[in-house]
């Protein structure tokens, strides 16, 4: 598996260029699901329209509207409740999966309870994040950004990536994503992060990990 984790989809050339080199074919090509789950979470956009929105390619945000040969919907809610030998062949043959925003540890906590998260690393394909889709791979979110409350009662993600992700840096529909409230927040992380604007995408394949930017980020070491 290989990883494109945005804040706000493929909202540029640069991050576009990354994902087809990380595709290896064209877009045209390639077969795509799209996974909602973290909508449902999160009291801003979901569930209603904006779910609507992001599944039909209606999104202000491009992720599902980019051309794929075909796109389908994974809804990790629903698998628990469906038979593993008719939904495994589906995502087996994927080639990108397309993660929506929303609730992180709604998200990390539907992917382990479909069994995505454990499936993940062994896939060959593209996971595309996009704020929430991106947190919840890593091994914390930070106590920042928890709004659903999951069994455990902490922030941990599914810890498929080592570091940990602040989305929507300086955005100017939410004035409380300060550079100094990101620091603040990776302070308090106690491990490697990142805080990232719209226009950036961190790209990780085989362990390593490239910042594609047209935009603002910093990284932080805490520990």
């Amino acid at each position: 598996m290989k990883y494109m984790l945005t804040s706000a989809g493929i909202t540029n050339k640069s991050i576009e260029d990354a994902l087809v080199k990380s595709l290896g074919k064209p877009v045209s090509e390639c077969s795509a699901l799209c996974i909602p789950t973290a909508m449902y979470g999160h009291p801003w956009v979901g569930p209603g329209i904006k779910t609507w929105e992001f599944i039909s390619g209606n999104s202000e945000n491009p992720m599902v509207n980019f051309g794929w040969k075909s796109v389908g919907i994974l809804e990790l809610t629903a698998l628990p409740s469906i038979p593993r030998e008719r939904w495994l062949p589906l995502i087996e043959k994927t080639d990108v999966f397309l993660v929506s925003g929303g609730d992180a540890l709604y998200l990390a906590h539907w992917m382990r309870e479909s069994g995505l998260a454990q499936l993940l690393p062994e896939l060959e394909a593209v996971y595309v994040g996009m704020s929430a889709g991106s947190m919840a791979l890593a091994p914390r979110i930070g106590e920042d950004f928890m709004g659903w409350m999951p069994p455990s009662g902490k922030d941990e993600g599914i810890s498929l990536i080592g570091f940990s992700i602040f989305p929507h840096l300086e955005n100017e529909s939410l004035p409380e994503n300060t550079l100094d409230h990101a620091a603040k927040w990776a302070s308090k992380i106690q491990g490697p992060s990142y805080a990232i604007d719209d226009q950036t995408a961190i790209k990780v394949t085989d362990g390593k990990v490239e910042v594609i930017s047209e935009g603002l980020w910093k990284s932080f070491s805490t520990g």
